[in-house]
């Protein structure tokens, strides 16, 4: 059964009443429906169409956040061949809100690293929800390493509320394991290529996005806090959260108008949660694309257009 988010409540009926429609041709009633439900899915689409032309950031949020949304396995099984998984951060142990290992991308050799949320309660707790320890983080810059060894290209699939915030965390020091990835990240002389999926949650998110090419799917966010955690600061109120969205320039419109990322991957109407298949393969195309842009530049030249792009954010502001 398909998850409606609040602001869908329009589909939501049309929705259930063709259902209803459908229910009631199956068990043989005389009335002739198909032309009812074709103009009620006419409709629907409409409606749908109507609904996310116009999104606030809070409901981008929404979208984004959406349980549905295709994850980080998701897109190594249908962009990924060979993926052989890769474990541990050689220091502490194995960090599962962060994944990683080698694969054939477009035939060509390359490692990919992720945050996975899980998609049931079962998965959500083995992944810790995509908020990752200080050795998921020390595991991404293990595996950046032998990248770079190997001159393998670094593609990121960023999905996260944020670094895990608990106390064991910041024992095994979270905040340097966080720093040390992003600074792997810019050390890197091969291209390396983020898409932000879902959610690009504060320093959790840029520890693996500091990249040549920074994408993100249309309905995704990517800021330095959650909305709800902006709001708790600005005005000790976690309800207004939608505030907060609209003034923090999460969305990946307000994103690429800054200068901040590089490209946005268009979705499906309604939605990557309605057509996962397509918006797999329209960021798969992108991320082609974007590594395309490297095949002529040398090891420096990779490095120093990284590090040049992002001394730049903001200047121009």
């Amino acid at each position: 059964m398909k998850s409606y988010l609040d602001f869908e409540k329009p589909v939501a009926e049309l929705q259930a009443k063709i259902a209803e429609l459908r229910t009631l041709g199956e068990d043989g009633d005389a009335v002739t429906i198909d032309e009812e439900v074709q103009r009620l899915e006419a409709k629907s689409q409409a409606a749908l169409k109507e609904l996310y032309a116009s999104l606030t950031p809070w409901q981008k949020t929404q979208v984004a956040r959406h349980p549905e949304r295709p994850h980080f396995v998701d897109y190594v099984g249908r962009l990924i061949q060979d993926f052989t998984p890769l474990a541990g951060d050689r220091l502490f142990g194995e960090d599962q809100a962060i994944m990683g290992g080698l694969g054939r991308f477009d035939g060509e050799p390359v490692m990919v690293i992720g945050h996975e949320k899980g998609a049931d309660t079962e998965t959500r707790l083995k992944h810790n929800f995509g908020m990752a320890r200080p050795e998921g983080y020390r595991k991404a810059i293990r595996l950046m390493e032998t990248a770079d060894r190997f001159g393998l290209p670094v593609i990121a699939l960023v999905d996260t509320a944020g670094a895990f915030p608990g106390i064991e965390a910041e024992e095994r020091g979270q905040a340097e394991a966080i720093a040390r990835s992003t600074e792997a990240c810019l050390n890197l002389c091969v291209p390396n290529v983020a898409v932000i999926i879902g959610e690009g949650g504060s320093g959790g998110a840029i520890a693996i996005a500091t990249a040549n090419a920074v994408l993100m799917l249309e309905h995704a966010i990517y800021s330095v806090i959650s909305p709800e955690g902006a709001a708790s600061i600005l005005w000790r109120d976690a309800a207004k959260a939608q505030d907060a969205a609209t003034n923090m320039k999460i969305t990946s419109a307000d994103l690429m108008r800054l200068g901040v990322i590089d490209g946005v991957v268009p979705e499906p109407l309604g939605g990557a949660h309605r057509a996962p298949e397509a918006a797999i393969a329209a960021a798969g195309e992108a991320i082609s694309r974007a590594l395309a842009r490297f095949s002529n530049m040398s090891p420096e030249q990779i490095r120093d257009e990284r590090r040049r792009k992002f001394l730049a954010i903001g200047r121009g502001l």
